[in-house]
């Protein structure tokens, strides 16, 4: 209990203002950049730190007799015990921003100032952490971070993704099985954690971790080169995108361009729907970087596990096939219109390309389509700077649409072959269960039939159709795409340099010639006789 309640409201007055300051500070720094997702993290991180009604309940909790800390503990339980038991994960994730304003509030009511030196290269391991108690560690010797809880889209990891460090969430009571300084391997490519390795096989990781500079290094050096067959047939590579820090890899990798910009992530950190003027700046800045190249935006692919805090939300039994995307935009075209509107101005005097995701039928396409057409008709009329060209495809990522191909490709400008969702929709098998990861191959004589029916009727339509989805970022797969005809890659950037490199030491005739004998197989998977093929015609994967 407090001794006097004057002393301890002066303390706390001091303590905000410190923890401010210390906020201010950070999103100052040049490191953080002046746009982008992880920015507006740190803007919402910041609005809360500037809560009145938070300070009130500290500052009435010190009224009824607490001490300054004792004060702070109290509103923090009283959030946990409102927000911790919701399914929401907005919530989770705004819970998650108030525990590292707390810590950081007692820390300086403690006198202890922010930034925590690393005297050798440390793995960070958490229970949770926030967006900016990440900016505390020493950059210098941060090797990664390991959370017991979180996901790829959390706020810390949004930032820590913009910042290069690697990071790896849902790790389930690792805390059990660790002691500080234990010997750790973080694996983000593999998303594993190894707990005290031997000195083997630390001594492979390091070997591993040598060759994968090394390959980056040349993969880099290669960037300029064309992704050109032996046969001299031109692949196209793009790259998908969804944070304003992922456009840097235009350059860096030498892509063609972004065949898929996930729109979404802006509105699931904002706190509320994204402002006209804010949403338009954000697509301005994605095309600026772009220099010309195209860029082509899906609209909205929310809800199902992708939860924004402006909708309701309510549980499903298998969301991934309900309340999402293209149907929630339909049902709310405000939210739609919205969008599009910041889109077209954004490129006003470029061409602007957009898709629609998770279209089932003919129907939900056209309907789509008018909207955009009359936001487009509206810049017409009121005579607003427009995009010179509008570009509107389709995400085909839902089985039943392909079989209204025909007249669909009499609409679309272009067509999106989604094969994340297509191929759990097409085997019924969830991508996200473990027992089934295996038990389906995309290179199976199914799958592979399927695409290359999409992929000849849109050539025959002559409609351009891209493939985005982590299917054409492993080399064995893409070779195996391009040889049912794609010419079009939109892939992870990671992926971009060994894709290339196959593309170059690939014959297109030779393979296309092979794989079509083999898509009317019986078997289970085309895999191995396709890891033949690369193997007897030098084919680098």
């Amino acid at each position: 209990m407090a001794e006097d309640v004057e002393v301890e409201k002066a303390r706390l007055i001091d303590a905000f203002e410190t923890m401010r300051q210390q906020i201010d500070r950070m999103i100052a720094s040049p490191e953080i950049g002046t746009a982008g997702e992880h920015r507006e993290i740190l803007e919402t991180f910041k609005m809360f730190a500037y809560d009145r009604g938070w300070q009130k309940r500290i500052f009435e909790s010190v009224d009824a007799g607490l001490t300054a800390e004792a004060a702070v503990e109290r509103v923090q339980q009283q959030n946990r015990r409102r927000m911790a038991s919701s399914t929401d994960p907005y919530l989770r994730e705004r819970l998650s921003d108030l525990d590292d304003l707390t810590n950081r509030l007692l820390r300086t009511l403690a006198g202890r100032m922010d930034g925590q030196d690393l005297h050798e290269p440390s793995i960070i391991l958490a229970r949770t952490m926030g967006p900016a108690e990440l900016l505390d560690y020493d950059r210098t010797n941060l090797a990664g971070i390991i959370l017991e809880e979180g996901s790829s889209t959390s706020h810390v990891a949004i930032l820590a993704r913009a910042m290069g460090i690697p990071l790896i969430g849902r790790c389930r009571d690792i805390s059990e099985h660790v002691q500080a300084g234990d010997r750790l391997i973080l694996d983000g490519d593999g998303a594993q954690v190894l707990v005290r390795p031997s000195d083997e096989i630390c001594e492979t990781y390091s070997e591993s971790i040598a060759f994968q500079h090394e390959q980056a290094a040349q993969f880099r050096a290669e960037r300029n080169l064309p992704s050109i067959t032996r046969d001299g047939v031109r692949i196209q590579l793009f790259i998908n995108a969804g944070l304003q820090a992922d456009m840097a890899h235009l350059d860096a990798l030498g892509a063609d361009g972004v065949g898929l910009f996930r729109t979404e992530f802006q509105f699931m950190v904002s706190a509320t729907l994204p402002r006209l003027e804010a949403q338009q700046e954000f697509y301005k800045n994605v095309l600026d970087v772009a220099q010309g190249r195209p860029v082509v935006f899906r609209t909205l692919d929310i809800g199902g596990d992708k939860a924004v805090p402006f909708l309701p939300r309510e549980d499903e039994e298998n969301p991934a096939m309900g309340w999402r995307a293209i149907r929630i935009a339909l049902e709310r075209p405000v939210l739609l219109r919205y969008q599009l509107r910041a889109l077209m101005a954004a490129a006003a005097g470029r061409t602007l390309s957009i898709m629609f995701p998770m279209i089932a039928d003919m129907s939900e396409f056209k309907a789509a389509r008018n909207i955009a057409l009359k936001e487009l008709a509206r810049f017409e009329r009121l005579d607003i700077a427009r995009p010179a060209k509008l570009e509107i495809g389709t995400m085909l990522e839902v089985p039943s649409l392909a079989w209204q191909l025909d007249p669909l490709l009499k609409l679309v400008d272009f067509v999106s072959i989604g094969t994340n969702d297509l191929m759990q929709f097409f085997f019924a098998s969830d991508r996200s269960n473990p027992r089934l990861t295996d038990r389906y191959d995309l290179l199976s004589p199914p799958a592979l039939s399927f695409i290359r029916m999409v992929v000849k009727a849109c050539d025959r339509a002559g409609v351009p159709v891209t493939l985005c989805g982590e299917m054409g970022g492993r080399p064995l797969e893409a070779m195996a795409l391009i040889g049912l005809g794609l010419r079009r890659l939109s892939i992870s950037p990671m992926t971009v340099g060994p894709v290339r490199r196959m593309i170059r030491s690939l014959n297109v005739k030779q393979l296309e010639d092979y794989i079509l004998d083999m898509i009317d197989l019986e078997d289970h998977s085309l895999r191995v006789k396709l890891r033949d093929y690369a193997r007897d015609h030098l084919i680098e994967l």
